[in-house]
């Protein structure tokens, strides 16, 4: 769970985006607001031990995976998924787009591999879209995206409405995900048939 650690997050828990709202490594607040916790936080040995045991292995595994399919085809990509409510006050202002393409400002993946993704967005105005806005991508994609050594990768930052209710009781929404289950296949399917 991201309330036990961010596997999205820098291990010295850098702000992502400095001047703005930002996570943390170990969350201490609900995307509410309110606060994790009863009491005291993680403190930095407690951070430490979580760093060690969930964080760490998960990005070893993640970096050996990677220079495994490069070094079999010649590249490898890496597409980042993620969802957030569509209105988080306290970390942006107004309602997000449905679809957020964050490429780091277009370091992480090939111009050609970016521009052929956003095309596919625009392509479908039903659904608001955004690319390198609020979210430009989280550590992972900053950190693994390196497209001069042959790794591109993107990350997708979804919001909730698009396939579920955004409050109690949450429910997954079949028609809503009817509709955007295409728009996200072909996304995948324009990432998998790209070469560099």
């Amino acid at each position: 769970s991201r309330y036990v650690i961010d596997l999205n997050r820098p291990p010295d828990d850098t702000p992502m985006y400095p001047g703005a709202s930002n996570t943390e490594l170990c969350p201490t607040h609900f995307f509410n607001g309110d606060s994790l916790y009863v009491g005291a936080t993680p403190d930095a040995a407690e951070i430490g031990r979580r760093r060690d045991t969930f964080w760490k292995p998960y990005h070893d595994a993640l970096r050996a995976e990677l220079d495994r399919v490069r070094a079999e085809f010649g590249y490898a990509l890496l597409w980042d998924g993620h969802s957030i409510r569509s209105q988080i006050p306290w970390l942006f202002a107004g309602k997000l787009p449905d679809l957020n393409l964050g490429t780091a400002n277009g370091t992480s993946c090939a111009q050609s591999l970016r521009m052929q993704l956003v095309a596919e967005l625009q392509a479908n105005p039903q659904f608001s879209h955004a690319a390198d806005g609020r979210f430009k991508g989280g550590y992972i994609t900053r950190k693994y995206g390196r497209p001069q050594e042959n790794i591109h990768a993107a990350q997708m930052e979804m919001c909730q409405l698009l396939y579920m209710q955004e409050a109690l009781p949450f429910d997954y929404l079949e028609d809503k995900v009817a509709a955007v289950q295409p728009l996200l296949k072909r996304l995948l399917q324009i990432m998998r048939a790209w070469k560099p």
